[in-house]
């Protein structure tokens, strides 16, 4: 009798540690890890080696890694790919899309991170910005150095990316970007250095926020429309429309125009020199693939910083193209794609550029 005393007082005692336990992460927020490779989850020969693979580390092994990061959040995580970002397409963008959708409108998860390659995680988590429909914070993050790397900032990216998914700060604010202690907009956002771990930086419109060790604060709102305000939507589409970027150079080949444009380009932009610029003969092939194919063409820059203004050193209308504003080229490929798929013509497009 005392024995089964013994044993039914070890039970409620156990049961309820587990019960306790169980409450405890019932308040956590639940967060889902959306993986899709890169250096964060790249690996290398040595701890010092420069050279690395990308994409080799699984999404549990890197939650392992990271000390301290079930205490923020309920954690769980999803492998969407495992590829280097130099290999990110528009079929893993739309599956990544659509299952932040889903996810998102679920009442068990509160907010997304997305692991992913600095080389074109802008890219990304632009398009995720026009496209995710929830309140909900999405947050991309990765690294400079490999997980195999010494002084490898990935876990501690991994942990600021969870903590801003988490907070209730973050709710409304759409997509974000965060790496280095620092939180971005994916508009305003780039890649500046090709190595240093501080290679992501807004020079025109500066940083949203900061987070230190999971605390985070922001400074501003975003300053375009996204998200729940965002016209754009993935919903049906199984591919987007070819959209093409030219690097603008002294004594450009016009040529260069109609090569794309018998490649297949719907679409070119035009990483101009200056503010926008090309050669004339290039304007003029330009004319030639809008009025007799329908290729629409936005003038980007190729510098680091400024607005390409419209009618500046020519009238655009007269050559039918598009002024970018302060798009870079690569975010004005992705906004022109998404206004193509939409059937938009060339009167309406150059709206979205000072819209989104």
């Amino acid at each position: 009798m005392r024995k089964n005393k013994i044993i039914l007082l070890l039970f409620f005692i156990v049961f309820g540690s587990i019960q306790l336990a169980f409450s405890q992460n019932k308040k956590l927020p639940n967060v889902k890890i959306l993986a899709t490779g890169g250096t964060i989850a790249g690996s290398a020969s040595s701890a010092t080696s420069s050279s690395y693979s990308a994409g080799q580390v699984g999404i549990q092994t890197m939650i392992n890694a990271v000390q301290g990061i079930k205490e923020l959040a309920n954690v769980s995580g999803e492998q969407v790919s495992n590829v280097g970002s130099q290999d990110m397409s528009i079929e893993i963008w739309l599956n990544l899309a659509n299952r932040i959708n889903e996810l998102l409108a679920s009442d068990d998860v509160d907010g997304i991170v997305v692991t992913h390659g600095t080389d074109t995680q802008e890219e990304t988590a632009y398009f995720l910005s026009l496209v995710v429909k929830s309140d909900k914070p999405v947050v991309t993050t990765g690294s400079m150095r490999s997980s195999t790397s010494i002084s490898a900032e990935g876990p501690l990216n991994l942990y600021n990316a969870v903590a801003i998914a988490a907070s209730k700060e973050a709710i409304g604010k759409g997509v974000l970007v965060t790496l280095n202690d620092e939180i971005h907009s994916p508009r305003d956002v780039s890649k500046m250095n090709t190595t240093n771990v501080g290679s992501f930086s807004a020079p025109i419109k500066g940083i949203m926020g900061g987070v230190f060790y999971g605390r985070l604060g922001f400074f501003r709102e975003p300053t375009t429309k996204f998200g729940n305000t965002s016209e754009f939507s993935t919903k049906g589409l199984t591919t987007l429309p070819r959209v093409d970027i030219i690097y603008a150079y002294a004594d450009m080949a016009s040529d260069l125009i109609d090569i794309h444009v018998k490649a297949g380009a719907k679409g070119i932009v035009i990483a101009g020199v200056g503010n926008g610029n090309m050669t004339e003969d290039t304007l003029k092939a330009i004319k030639k693939s809008y009025e007799e194919r329908g290729v629409i063409v936005v003038r980007s820059r190729r510098v680091a910083t400024g607005w390409v203004l419209r009618d500046n050193e020519f009238k655009d209308d007269d050559y039918h193209t598009i002024a970018s504003h302060d798009l870079n080229p690569a975010k004005s490929r992705i906004l022109l794609m998404l206004a193509l798929s939409k059937g938009k013509k060339l009167s309406e497009i150059q709206e979205l550029f000072y819209t989104y």
